[in-house]
């Protein structure tokens, strides 16, 4: 998404809101009455993340100019660690080494991709495993030939030297309930070797490996399962990071569960589970307005603070199990993401990732092994139909983009922000940058509604970003002199203006 210079903005609010009403420069109407504000520029404000999920590393790299001009700030990738060998999805999170080896691709490969997309404007966060290796109880070899055990990580782990936890609360190590503390943290997550992750070594090992992804110019880590360590631990081996490195811990908020994501915050920032599992009804239900209220209530405890929370539709877990909604919900997901990118809780993470039926499968690969580049093919968007391992692309579907543009746009919410309601339509104002209205309805909506805007001919950018030379994609929408427009918002979908997407011609 482009901003239009200021020159160009002024000239083209002077001839669009005149012929709006039909007036032109000369007649005397056009100069009686008081002198309209000078429009706002957009802010080109950039907190959006998008997870491209099994994403290689030259496919992200080639990426990042086109999440720059859209409004992403940054790219959460999967784990770079090398990794077992096997197709599944899953592989990736049963780290053998330390290496930056995987199948996504070499070391030098990832240092490219971060190196092309700080160049562009967009940070790399990176998935970091840091609490357990493998479970596999064979021995085996990594994807970069690193020999393993279960227990044995010749150079790296080893059981004698008690790098490794055996709980010894259940019969076989393994963790049996969640209402036990000890449980989450001590004993093994599905048979994964879990890492002794409050002995020095072990954590010393790990802050060198985090220390090696910042040599990269890696500007954040998202901490694998960090529910299964102690906060104390998350903190001592992420305390000697940059201070502006990004750290969000991934700790799934569960019900009435003693280990609570509010034990991780001295660590950093933390996902919010809940938020997505909440709007995964509201937004089936069609009551839109309640998806805005998530997580306003000042002292609530439902979530975190709004300022640490990290906030998703779904991601590679959710979108394998029924508690959130998936690309497979079509515009019940578009919907979704387009209020999370206009909602005032917490900041967002759009999700993109493959297509498929088993849920164990793993993204295209060669005869080797490798993952295929991620390509994202004509026509994208939430009625595409899918073939098992076609890259979905959410994150370039177009209502998704424009209202991550409209976001970048806009700017969080400040003294000028509004909300109405009527019906199943929300309206979301955001003062004089933009404004955005979405539809629970089965059924497209008329109305006439009060933007906020100065009066002009604005792209929908729900329907898609503008083109390059500034052609809206469908029609225009014309807000009048007292800034209302009148507009038919599409069933189940939305419409979103901002200054930056001006109509031209």
């Amino acid at each position: 998404m482009r901003d239009l210079p200021a020159a160009r903005v002024a000239s083209a609010l002077l001839g669009l809101a005149l012929a709006v009403v039909g007036l032109t420069a000369c007649s005397p109407a056009a100069s009686s009455g008081p002198e309209r504000p000078e429009r706002p520029e957009p802010l080109a404000s950039k907190d959006v993340g998008v997870q491209l999920f099994q994403w290689t590393w030259d496919a992200i790299a080639a990426e990042c100019p086109s999440l720059a001009e859209t409004g992403y700030g940054w790219v959460l990738t999967s784990p770079p660690q090398e990794h077992i060998l096997g197709e599944a999805w899953w592989t990736a999170y049963q780290p053998v080494s330390y290496r930056i080896e995987s199948r996504l691709g070499s070391r030098e490969q990832f240092a490219a991709m971060v190196s092309a997309c700080a160049e562009a404007g967009v940070g790399i966060v990176t998935d970091a495993v840091l609490n357990h290796m493998t479970g596999q109880d064979e021995p085996g070899e990594g994807w970069a030939g690193s020999r393993y055990d279960h227990y044995d990580y010749p150079g790296l782990w080893s059981d004698s030297e008690g790098h490794f936890h055996h709980c010894g609360l259940t019969t076989n190590d393994d963790i049996a309930s969640y209402s036990s503390a000890a449980q989450v943290r001590e004993c093994e997550l599905v048979n994964l070797a879990d890492l002794a992750t409050e002995t020095v070594p072990v954590r010393t090992r790990l802050r060198e490996y985090l220390a090696d992804l910042v040599s990269l110019g890696v500007t954040g880590v998202r901490i694998d399962a960090a529910k299964h360590m102690s906060p104390a631990d998350v903190e001592a081996i992420t305390a000697e990071l940059p201070e502006d490195f990004l750290v969000i811990s991934e700790v799934i908020r569960g019900a009435q569960e003693p280990v609570r994501p509010e034990e991780y915050l001295e660590a950093g920032d933390v996902f919010e589970f809940a938020w997505g599992r909440d709007l995964a009804g509201i937004v089936k239900g069609g009551s839109l307005r309640l998806a805005l209220e998530l997580g306003s209530q000042e002292g609530s405890s439902t979530y975190l603070p709004s300022a640490a929370a990290w906030i998703f539709v779904d991601n590679h877990d959710t979108e394998r199990g029924d508690q959130t909604l998936s690309y497979k919900d079509g515009q019940d997901y578009a919907l979704a993401t387009a209020l999370m990118l206009a909602s005032d809780y917490g900041r967002p993470v759009v999700y993109s990732g493959f297509a498929f039926r088993d849920r164990e499968a793993g993204p295209p690969q060669d005869a080797e092994g490798a993952v295929l580049d991620a390509e994202c093919p004509e026509g994208v968007g939430p009625e595409a139909e899918l073939a098992e391992g076609d890259w979905v692309c959410q994150h370039a579907w177009p209502s998704i983009e424009g209202v991550v543009g409209w976001r970048a746009a806009v700017g969080p919410a400040g003294e000028d922000a509004s909300t109405s309601v009527d019906g199943r339509v929300v309206a979301i104002g955001r003062g004089q940058r933009g404004w955005l209205v979405a539809n629970g309805n089965r059924e497209p909506t008329p109305q006439r509604l009060a933007t906020g805007l100065e009066p002009g001919a604005y792209c929908d950018v729900a329907q898609g970003s503008p083109a390059e030379d500034g052609a809206c994609v469908g029609e225009p929408v014309l807000v009048d002199e007292e800034g209302f427009a009148e507009l038919t918002i599409p069933a189940r979908g939305l419409v979103a203006l901002h200054v930056g997407a001006l109509a031209q011609g």
